[in-house]
């Protein structure tokens, strides 16, 4: 059985290092977006944001699924 299975047969994201990574990704998208100008807040600022975001949501999502 996959290091990252459960009793219950899913995957457990939190012991993927795709997941550290991704989360790894989302803190350092948010350090460099705070620097962009304000201006930007609703465009490459959200946008960026969102897109890293979705990595790690889309790891757990993948995770939740029987494979």
């Amino acid at each position: 059985m996959p290091v990252c299975m459960q009793r219950t047969g899913r995957r457990d994201h939190t012991k993927l290092r795709a997941c550290e990574l991704a989360d790894e990704l989302v803190s350092l998208v948010y350090k460099v977006t705070a620097r962009f100008p304000r201006e930007e807040l609703y465009g490459l600022t959200a946008h960026r944001r969102r897109a890293a975001i979705s990595v790690t949501s889309n790891i757990v999502e993948g995770c939740t699924r029987y494979s």
